[in-house]
């Protein structure tokens, strides 16, 4: 079975070296960062590590990075894909429980779930999640755990199927959406709760309407 990585990747900075190096050990170099549009050389520190790197000349936001890193991810055949951040929030030590929730339960995406331990999380963090895992799991008519976790295992059937359009963090609701209105079923692993100092990238006037844009017009979607 075939499973890779895909890292999206902004002014992640020479940080993302140890994150490579610490996912060799589960996945080999099928790894594929997406630098992007970084101006502090972390293509350059990637591409030290000997893995697939495909940059953006521009920011364009942290989902087209993701749908970059699919499409690769497809033409490379692979049976699935783990998606984490580039700042060292997602350990790569949990990548064998997401490989092993996915050979146990079969379920077609499998989400890291930071609820078992909130002590790190920020309350404004933890109450957003909340929110859009209830409105989300009333859409699709399964239960969602935690929404807005980032660090998956995603089976390439599904990328085949769905369809993503957004670019932004609203990306990952957008998988969640689609994926669940199409029959896939998801699942969750337990993972830590990692939290640094850095400040967050989240605008959340703007992420909050694509969200809400998102939801209203996933209503118009068919399969």
């Amino acid at each position: 079975m075939e499973i890779g990585a895909i890292i999206p990747a902004f002014n992640a900075g020479i940080g993302i070296a140890s994150v490579i190096k610490e996912l060799k050990s589960h996945v080999g170099n099928k790894i594929i960062v997406v630098n992007d549009g970084s101006t502090d050389g972390t293509a350059t520190y990637a591409l030290k590590e000997n893995v697939i790197v495909l940059s953006h000349k521009h920011n364009r936001g942290k989902g087209a990075a993701l749908r970059t890193g699919f499409s690769k991810a497809i033409e490379l055949n692979w049976d699935a894909v783990i998606t984490l951040d580039a700042d060292g929030q997602h350990n790569p030590i949990f990548v064998p429980y997401f490989i092993g929730r996915y050979k146990e339960t079969g379920a077609d995406i499998i989400i890291g779930s930071r609820m078992c331990n909130l002590k790190s999380m920020p309350p404004h963090r933890i109450l957003s999640n909340r929110i859009t895992s209830k409105i989300l799991s009333w859409r699709i008519g399964q239960k969602i755990i935690d929404s807005q976790c980032g660090y998956r295992l995603i089976s390439i059937d599904v990328l085949n199927e769905i369809e993503l359009l957004t670019s932004h963090y609203d990306t990952e609701s957008e998988i969640i959406i689609r994926s669940g209105l199409a029959g896939f079923r998801i699942d969750f692993v337990d993972i830590e709760t990692i939290y640094n100092n850095e400040a967050s990238s989240i605008n959340l006037v703007l992420d909050t309407m694509r969200f809400i844009k998102l939801y209203w017009s996933s209503f118009f979607i068919k399969y």
